[in-house]
């Protein structure tokens, strides 16, 4: 594609009368377009009981991807660590792993991705983990999808050992995720890939990332530190067309940031004709600063000038286009516009 490698992130997003069903459709379709244009990976995020955000559910979605696809690697975005027993997260990736080999990455979050209620929820529905035991759950996942096992030693003096799959011939690839320091230092004190959720928080990246590097204890899986950065992008033929389709995310943001009920995404249509208000236009302009918005060859230039300052070769973008009200509701038109547009321009 060029010297910068684009990956995607998706949240496959519900916008106003639009079923999940067909939000799932749309968001395995673009993982389809993603991989004929050499995208090198495709993570699905995990969020709960927002009615604009369908990706609840990774693995799910991840096993689905990977009926469809050949050679995109496939993860988490993450799962978010605190809502599941770390034997079950092993379990599911193991079989992803033996369902597309050598494409499965297992990006592990600290953040419960909900509300407190939602949180409850998950704990009063099944055994989940304590998120003060995150680094040891994190190094019992690894022990767990090794080859060897993981081992219980009882006080008897027995040993029992535990592997999420009977017999592995290759392992997920392991990330943390975060936005703070202690992300980034217990990625780096683990010998761990990092990433730093640039597209939702946007801020405390330089520093996130230096001490990652300057703290990284290399592992034998990962000698060098590996990182690479988030994006919010649109592109579309016309910046004025980009602007248009990025105002329904810009404006769900806002609701978000500010604490207000949140509803499926609006329409392009429906995002240009709403009433606003002060708090809402300056969440928005403050958003926008952050995001990536323009035609295709003026998002390949801010992705290569992102990717340059900040020492990485690969960019994961975020692609946040809105819909047109007559846009088909199974088909992400806006999105892989997006992705079609910014992979021609880094080629060319």
């Amino acid at each position: 594609m060029s010297d910068t490698a684009l990956s995607v992130l998706d949240l496959v997003p519900v916008r106003t009368g639009q079923t999940s069903a067909e939000a799932i459709a749309a968001s395995l379709a673009l993982a389809e377009v993603a991989d004929d244009l050499g995208y090198r990976r495709y993570w699905f995020a995990e969020h709960h009981n927002m009615p604009s955000v369908a990706s609840t559910t990774p693995p799910v979605l991840i096993a689905a991807a990977a009926t469809r696809t050949s050679h995109l690697r496939l993860g988490s975005g993450g799962v978010m660590l605190p809502n599941h027993a770390p034997l079950i997260v092993a379990e599911q990736f193991a079989a992803l792993e033996a369902i597309a080999p050598g494409r499965i990455d297992l990006g592990l979050g600290r953040a419960p991705g909900s509300d407190p209620v939602i949180t409850q929820l998950l704990r009063g529905s099944g055994t989940t983990s304590d998120v003060e035991q995150f680094p040891r759950h994190v190094q019992d996942i690894a022990a767990l999808l090794s080859g060897d096992g993981a081992a219980l030693r009882f006080t008897s003096g027995g040993e029992y050992t535990v592997r999420a799959t009977p017999a592995a011939t290759g392992t997920p690839e392991v990330w943390l995720l975060g936005s703070s320091d202690y992300s980034a230092q217990l990625a780096a004190s683990h010998g761990l890939p990092y990433v730093f959720a640039n597209h939702f928080s946007g801020q405390g990246l330089e520093r996130a990332l230096d001490l990652y590097r300057s703290g990284y204890r290399p592992s034998e899986e990962h000698p060098e530190p590996r990182t690479f950065l988030t994006v919010n992008a649109v592109a579309a033929p016309t910046q004025e067309e980009a602007e248009a389709r990025a105002l329904p995310q810009l404006r769900m943001m806002a609701r978000l940031r500010l604490n207000q009920p949140l509803a499926a995404l609006e329409t392009v249509e429906q995002a240009a004709a709403a009433e606003t208000d002060a708090a809402t236009d300056e969440v928005v302009q403050a958003a926008r600063s952050r995001w990536f918005v323009g035609t295709g060859e003026s998002v390949a230039a801010e992705v290569r000038a992102f990717a340059e300052r900040y020492g990485v070769e690969e960019v994961m973008l975020s692609p946040v286009a809105g819909a047109y009200d007559a846009e088909p509701k199974d088909a992400p038109t806006g999105r892989a516009q997006t992705l079609e547009l910014i992979a021609a321009a880094l080629r060319s």
